[in-house]
């Protein structure tokens, strides 16, 4: 049977789950990162679990209005400062992927801090991708190799990646199917799950059936 060890979420819908509701945005986002401490908290109690990947913040998405860019910062900066209490709780290690070095220094400061103060959990590891792109991961890891010199090998450029980890399940809620530049190296043979829920009404309750069903799949990774 399969074991789902690494989880990744592209956790979409946020906006038009406010906008369905009569909401500013905002409020899609908030209803949001109160799901991402369910999701966490469940996926920390499962033992086939090794590590969460969640899609918080892509390199695209600075194109959005600023104003809503400040939000997302705010909240980000919030949700850690409040969440340290349960990662800790729940053995959870927080190791953030993406380029962070776009951010203000107090959100560094406080990314560095969890991270610091979570690093001798030994359970679940919670990764979330902050100004995070595929592209912008795998060109900085070939930006780390290039004064090497001789053939670099798979092995190489995968440990230079932010996650070395290869993803066995990809998940995107919100009903649109694609990757949209998540962890495209990790997920090279990862079984891809869409619903069309929108990520404030994700529940964990829907999360166990996806990987019930994922438990199912026979995985060939190109054999027989």
């Amino acid at each position: 049977m399969n074991r789902a060890r690494h989880i990744a979420i592209i956790m979409d819908g946020n906006g038009r789950w406010a906008e369905l509701s009569g909401k500013k945005r905002v409020k899609g986002h908030e209803a949001g990162a109160k799901v991402v401490k369910e999701i966490t908290t469940f996926c920390s109690k499962d033992e086939d679990i090794e590590r969460l990947t969640l899609y918080a913040f892509s390199t695209e998405n600075w194109k959005r209005p600023r104003l809503e860019v400040e939000f997302l910062m705010k909240l980000l900066e919030k949700y850690l400062k409040d969440e340290l209490i349960t990662y800790l709780a729940n053995n959870v290690r927080f190791e953030p992927i993406g380029d962070t070095r776009a951010f203000s220094k107090s959100l560094q400061k406080t990314i560095q801090r969890v991270k610091q103060e979570t690093a001798h959990c030994d359970g679940l590891i919670q990764s979330l991708a902050l100004n995070y792109g595929a592209h912008d991961e795998i060109l900085r890891a070939a930006n780390k190799l290039k004064e090497y010199d001789g053939d670099i090998t798979e092995e190489m450029l995968s440990n230079a990646l932010d996650c070395k980890d290869s993803v066995d399940l990809i998940i995107r809620t919100g009903g649109d199917k694609r990757l949209s530049n998540f962890l495209l190296w990790q997920s090279a043979y990862a079984e891809l799950f869409f619903t069309d829920t929108l990520w404030p009404d994700f529940t964990t309750i829907e999360l166990e059936k996806i990987i019930k069903n994922f438990k199912k799949i026979q995985r060939r990774f190109g054999g027989l």
